[in-house]
């Protein structure tokens, strides 16, 4: 596949243009011709001829296919287990290190809330969901590291969702790549009750693609929680070799963009809110996870939920300002480079909140920046990443350069920018971390207050 073949490829399938990001359409790629008629979020131009197949259903809008089990010969989840496309020349990448003090622990969790269905399978009379938490963890070298994207998913995301950036099946090899916590690692309870971080991914996005900032913000001393926004995304899996897939519908009006975020948005924001109610019962000893799994130690009575704020890229930092203002549990909020949606948009919040932008993003070219900004009243911020594009903002700024090294043709300035790519991930991490201790944890910073000589690539706007 040729440069321009890759860049084609990236640029009309709706992951690369929106799918990730409720807003790319309008922040990362030019608008299609006038001719093309409206581009609906989670679309880019020409996503319908998307070389997917009907595969594909949040970018062709075909509605996802069912849930696939495991364990019958021959089936697409035994294929899936016994071989996710790689070879043994498949590309392997690693992610940065995390730079503080304390090792890291994770563990994932499946809960359900049977108080409410499932918004796009009505049929189902509850709502389940994949989360992940990230701790300060004593030293357990004996532990294996945890991979950054579970088996299954990495095979499914390889097949069904690598091409969209440009990544033919095969080229990379996703199950490899390994994080820096510790799978089931003790909490290090010597760091004290553990400030709570929530995260929400982008539209489409895995919780796994953000490893780099939570890890960081875990290795600080902060409990993170990644939520997986089940069948918004291509692939979510379960306990037992359970994949559930996107469940989106077709979207090809302006009116049923509208109509089909009118559900997300507030399913998104529930999620959040439950996932907010189990961790209460995490801190008074119970175990939240619906098989009972067994629990790091230490990790009963770890949260504390005095203090908790909450971050999400793209449609996730959209979640993430309607969470802070729905809620009164969580104190502060970050957006990452995402559209504002819902009635947040316009009421802005009344606590504390920052905005990160790309080099387009800001209140001055985003109306619904603009409003939420003008009708914000607590403390608030709003930075842009010099030379930064929406998918910067996750993972992808630290894997992509190292693909591009050995795949000469893979679109890496229309997908990360021009940012230098270590530069802006030691930028996202200080800026994040510095929000969350100014306003968890009480320790001043002027990071937000002057532009930085350490980081003269991020601009405060006024």
């Amino acid at each position: 596949m040729t440069a321009s073949a890759r860049t084609a490829r990236a640029r009309r399938t709706g992951w690369a243009i929106a799918g990730l990001g409720v807003a790319a359409a309008l922040t990362v790629q030019a608008a299609p011709p006038a001719a093309a008629g409206p581009v609906p979020y989670g679309k880019g131009p020409a996503a319908e001829e998307s070389p997917r197949g009907s595969s594909a259903s949040a970018l062709t809008g075909t509605p996802g296919s069912p849930a696939v089990p495991t364990g019958t010969p021959g089936s697409p989840a035994s294929v899936l287990a016994g071989a996710s496309g790689t070879s043994a020349k498949a590309l392997r990448v690693s992610l940065p290190a995390p730079t503080g003090r304390h090792p890291i622990g994770t563990v994932s969790l499946h809960l359900v809330d049977r108080s409410r269905p499932d918004s796009l399978v009505p049929s189902q009379p509850y709502r389940e969901l994949m989360v992940s938490l990230w701790y300060p963890a004593r030293r357990s070298g004996n532990l294996p590291l945890a991979p950054q994207m579970p088996p299954l998913a990495a095979a499914d995301f390889d097949r069904d969702t690598a091409a969209d950036l440009g990544i033919r099946p095969g080229e990379v090899d996703w199950a490899a790549t390994r994080t820096h916590a510790r799978a089931g690692a003790p909490v290090d309870r010597g760091a004290g009750g553990l400030p709570v971080v929530l995260f929400s991914p982008g539209y489409e996005a895995p919780r796994t693609l953000s490893t780099v900032l939570v890890e960081e913000l875990a290795g600080r001393g902060y409990l993170v929680v990644t939520v997986d926004h089940t069948h918004q995304l291509d692939q979510v899996e379960f306990p037992g070799g359970r994949v559930e897939r996107s469940k989106l519908p077709p979207v090809r009006t302006e009116q049923e963009q509208a109509r089909l975020f009118d559900i997300l948005m507030p399913t998104r924001v529930a999620d959040m809110r439950f996932v907010l109610d189990r961790l209460a019962h995490l801190d008074r000893g119970r175990n939240p996870d619906a098989a009972r799994t067994r629990l790091p130690s230490g990790l009963r009575g770890a949260p504390d939920l005095s203090r908790v704020g909450v971050f999400g890229h793209s449609m996730g930092g959209a979640t993430a300002a309607q969470l802070v203002h729905d809620d009164r549990r969580v104190d502060a909020g970050v957006n990452l480079d995402g559209v504002l949606l819902g009635p947040v948009a316009k009421s802005g919040v009344s606590r504390p909140f920052l905005q990160v932008a790309g080099e387009t993003t800001t209140r001055r070219t985003e109306p619904t920046w603009k409003s939420f900004w003008e009708n914000s009243t607590g403390w608030k911020r709003e930075v842009r990443f010099t030379g930064a594009r929406h998918f910067s903002f996750f993972d992808l700024q630290a894997m992509f350069p190292q693909i591009a090294g050995e795949l000469k043709d893979v679109p890496v300035a229309e997908t990360i920018g021009t940012i230098d790519p270590a530069r802006s991930v030691a930028a996202q991490r200080a800026h994040l971390a510095a929000f969350f201790d100014l306003h968890l944890r009480g320790r001043h910073t002027r990071l937000f207050d002057r532009p930085s000589t350490a980081y003269p690539e991020v601009k405060p706007i006024p």
